[in-house]
């Protein structure tokens, strides 16, 4: 063999060399990055998989949201489509603005004995807050009577004012479920009204709520509500609390107290 023979053997084994370790390389590169996509795919599958697992979870273990303000109270919803067209024929008018509605219902507790005991007006507050669904404000004397050790701005008792849906939400509460409850009820005084449209009863035991737990309010305490209408006449105002569900009693009946 010659020189230049082997030198051009040399030359074509040097060449042959890098491109075998390349062609060696880009292969084992190659299974690195299907070891690596493999591993990958693994991954996001797993992932995927958790979080498949976790909506399913999500979605059994949820409840459906609901909107309060979506929701119509039924005694609303009654004076709306039945009410007002029975008040409408009744007293000959088709104004609807003209006819007797609702304003307002205010619920007071007088507290005699937190004048010696703070913590009674405290039950009578949060009592009164489980029954109307509404913070209620303390209202305070406005003058000094000696007699009963009272002193002019002295917390007395609890007030709240209802409008709108809290107001027919326990309207309806009081008329299906409290009332009932009243020990001999036989009816509402149909003449308790001011003269004015607004109608007022009380009632001697606040546990005839019974959101009230009485093993937690053991103590007696009553409570007075004042209804508001639109119309300063006690005969409208009367027959639209009437045909709202206001269980009166009937003329002649004997007195009974609610």
């Amino acid at each position: 063999m010659s020189t230049d023979e082997s030198k051009s053997e040399g030359k074509k084994a040097k060449a042959e060399k890098p491109e075998g370790e390349a062609k060696g390389k880009s292969k084992g590169e190659k299974a690195k990055g299907d070891k690596s996509k493999g591993e990958k795919t693994k991954g996001e599958g797993r992932a995927d998989k958790g979080k498949a697992d976790k909506g399913k979870g999500k979605k059994a273990d949820e409840t459906p949201e609901v909107d309060e303000r979506t929701i119509i109270p039924r005694l609303s919803e009654r004076y709306q489509k039945q009410v007002l067209p029975e008040l409408a024929e009744a007293l000959g008018r088709t104004n609807r603005h003209s006819l007797p509605r609702l304003l307002k219902i205010v619920i007071n507790m007088g507290v005699g004995a937190a004048i010696s005991e703070k913590k009674y007006l405290e039950e009578a507050t949060d009592a009164l807050k489980l029954i109307a669904g509404q913070k209620p404000i303390v209202t305070k004397s406005r003058k000094s009577i000696a007699g009963f050790k009272l002193r002019e701005g002295m917390p007395i008792g609890a007030k709240v004012t209802l409008r709108g849906k809290r107001m027919y939400e326990f309207l309806d509460r009081l008329i299906a479920l409290a009332l009932p409850r009243v020990r001999d009820f036989r009816g509402l005084n149909p003449d308790a009204f001011d003269g004015h449209g607004n109608y007022s009863l009380g009632l001697t035991e606040q546990l005839v709520f019974p959101e009230l737990n009485p093993d937690k309010y053991t103590r007696p305490q009553g409570m007075d509500i004042t209804m508001v209408t639109s119309v300063d006449s006690n005969d409208e105002a009367r027959e639209l609390l009437r045909r709202m569900g206001l269980p009166f009693r009937a003329a002649g009946a004997a007195d009974a107290r609610a």
